[in-house]
């Protein structure tokens, strides 16, 4: 696809005319999709799909089409040459934008990671072997990911990589279950098997009668999902700078009221160790590394060519909504074997879910837990804890609430597959906290 993607910029590039440049992004796949329910396959099916935008400039005007590459030559130069003539119409009865800024010094990389992939017809057939007796519900998705960029400028670049992701549950009835999942890109049975082994260690506990407790704080321990559901939150305009200047980061009382986290707290959008491309898809080249918080105190932002241009301030290449792609928190010193004496009696939280702010300004999260969530007494699990609803903020709890963070991370990526397959990642350890407060 690499090639017949330059070919199809060489294209392009015959058809601009006078002052007119373009900048083409391509989003695809190849990939293979599995859905089993009750440790059995349900669906099964492939997709292949390569969706190039093109954007044409001229000055401050711009105007952008969105098409599905069929592979077939002839097919698509004719409907490219109609989207040009189409955008170039359009370009015409637009005004300037003034905050467009795009990619103009020529900046090209070559990216191509080697699949270790398995087969993933041995893989599901594993699973399902695997899953013998258990009431497995979950999505396989396998396959190559490629993103590549053009511009009539002479810029080319491109990146491709091979995951794996398995986003899994095991259900003991109605809303009782163990939700989990193993992603990567070199299926090893071992980590698969330590996942299942895990997983039908807790379904157990499930069986226990539940508990119920009253609403108030409480030590908890979030596991790395858990804390994924938080800083998905956090990234929900925390970290940008428009979000910022006009002051609607949720981590507004870092920046101006002098609240800090925890100083074993740091963040960094680590492009060079995640699963997304180093280049956006105007043409912006990311840097290995872009540090958010350090040791606790807020450091850098997210900075879109947009925000750029109206801030007057240099971009890092972010994406227009100024979120992490690869988000990374260092980890701490806590075992995770560790974790259930650490807390003595609490909580042990596997996920969390419906996740809202509450007061945004504050930074104050709302939401419940779901699925395996335990009660601990005397550093040993006990029973399974009906659900709560909590009500806290994410400053406190990664602030002078934290008590520690795990030795061991964990790499999630994403599993959204609405209209592609995501290549957002985050690798954050978990966390031990005291005074959680469950409201109901």
């Amino acid at each position: 696809m690499r090639q017949y993607f330059f070919d199809t910029a060489d294209y392009i590039n015959s058809l601009i005319e006078g002052g007119e440049v373009y900048t083409a992004f391509l989003s695809g796949e190849d990939s293979d999709f599995c859905r089993l329910n009750g440790g059995r396959i349900r669906q099964a099916g492939s997709v292949k799909q390569n969706e190039l935008s093109l954007r044409l400039i001229n000055g401050a005007r711009h105007a952008s089409a969105t098409l599905s590459l069929t592979g077939n030559k002839a097919s698509d130069q004719s409907e490219l040459s109609s989207i040009v003539r189409e955008l170039r119409e359009q370009l015409a009865e637009l005004p300037d934008d003034p905050y467009l800024l795009y990619a103009t010094e020529v900046s090209s990389s070559d990216s191509m990671r080697v699949s270790e992939l398995p087969d993933s017809r041995e893989t599901v057939a594993q699973i399902v072997t695997k899953s013998k007796g258990l009431d497995l519900v979950g999505i396989f998705a396998s396959g190559s990911i490629y993103r590549g960029f053009a511009n009539s400028l002479g810029q080319r670049n491109w990146y491709a990589c091979h995951p794996f992701n398995f986003d899994f549950s095991l259900y003991l009835r109605a809303d009782k279950a163990v939700k989990t999942g193993y992603a990567g890109f070199s299926w090893a049975d071992s980590a698969f098997d330590a996942k299942l082994h895990a997983a039908r260690e807790q379904l157990e506990i499930l069986k226990l009668t539940p508990k119920t407790i009253k609403p108030g704080k409480y030590r908890v321990y979030l596991s790395p999902s858990a804390l994924n559901e938080v800083t998905d939150m956090l990234s929900w305009n925390g970290f940008g700078l428009k979000s910022h200047k006009t002051k609607q980061t949720s981590l507004l009382r870092m920046i101006e009221a002098g609240a800090s986290m925890h100083e074993s707290v740091s963040l960094l959008e680590n492009t060079a160790g995640g699963l997304a491309p180093d280049f956006s898809s105007l043409g912006y080249r990311r840097p290995a590394h872009v540090q958010l918080i350090e040791r606790g105190q807020y450091k850098d932002c997210l900075v879109s060519p947009r925000s750029a241009k109206e801030f007057g301030v240099s971009t890092n290449g972010a994406s227009e909504a100024e979120s992490p792609q690869s988000l990374e928190m260092a980890s701490g010193s806590i075992n995770l074997a560790e974790v259930p004496d650490v807390l003595g009696d609490g909580v042990y939280i596997n996920n969390l879910w419906y996740l809202n702010y509450s007061d945004q300004s504050a930074c104050r999260m709302t939401g419940l837990t779901r699925f395996a969530s335990f009660w601990v007494e005397g550093g040993k699990i006990e029973q399974p804890l009906n659900v709560m609803r909590f009500d806290e903020s994410a400053i406190r709890m990664l602030g002078d609430n934290l008590i520690g963070l795990t030795k061991e991370r964990e790499m999630i990526m994403s599993s959204h597959t609405y209209g592609q397959r995501s290549v957002s990642s985050v690798h954050l350890p978990g966390a031990v906290v005291k005074d959680f407060s469950f409201t109901l």
